[in-house]
């Protein structure tokens, strides 16, 4: 950890796979692999170290149900492979879709409670919200670009400590089909600030979408 007033950073890639699946009328599910991997390190500026390092593995499985036109209640399961430790998750979330002339706009209300066995049970209350524009025409249509934008605070609650991450995931998509995309860019995380410190997590993203 820094010391007071200082910051420090990683930077790496981030690779995530989406394969979500229509179960019956209204029921889908998602499961979802995503991996970090450490490039550089480092206090601020001041220090920086560059090497590859493999971080951990999530693998989720979250099945939602609609209500209503565009929102959506869900829940499941994930896995945190760190190592030879595996970490626990429990995941509820809502989320609310509204669709405009051009632009598609989505608010994600979620909680989670994290199991690890060597550590206090972290609950957290996350907000984020994405906004979707196509850069050819009024819709995302398949062989053009888009340009999506994450913000999601995250308040973290474990024993009697509080901590906010702030996320903020700029991307460049593309669809190949209906089916499938990929997006591209920087998902930038930022916490710590409240104890007078920075700890700055700045991941290259590619994500890959497929829906059977």
């Amino acid at each position: 950890m820094a010391s007071n007033g200082q910051g420090s950073y990683q930077s790496g890639i981030l690779p995530v796979l989406n394969v979500n699946k229509s179960i019956s009328e209204g029921w889908s599910a998602n499961v979802k692999w995503e991996s970090r991997q450490s490039l550089a390190s480092g206090q601020s500026l001041n220090e920086s170290r560059t090497e590859f390092r493999y971080i951990l593995s999530d693998i989720s499985l979250i099945t939602s149900k609609k209500v209503g036109l565009n929102n959506s209640l869900a829940g499941g399961y994930l896995m945190r492979i760190r190592g030879d430790k595996w970490i626990h998750r429990a995941i509820q979330q809502f989320t609310l879709v509204k669709r405009y002339s051009t632009l598609r706009l989505s608010h994600r209300f979620s909680t989670d409670q994290t199991f690890d066995p060597e550590e206090l049970t972290e609950l957290r209350l996350r907000y984020r919200i994405t906004v979707e524009l196509p850069l050819e025409g009024a819709s995302v249509d398949p062989r053009e670009f888009y340009v999506k934008i994450n913000n999601e605070y995250l308040n973290s609650f474990q024993g009697k400590t509080y901590e906010l991450e702030i996320r903020t995931v700029p991307l460049l998509g593309f669809g190949f089909t209906d089916s499938n995309k990929i997006e591209v860019g920087i998902d930038y995380r930022a916490d710590a600030f409240l104890k007078n410190e920075l700890s700055s997590n700045i991941w290259i993203n590619i994500n890959w979408f497929v829906t059977l």
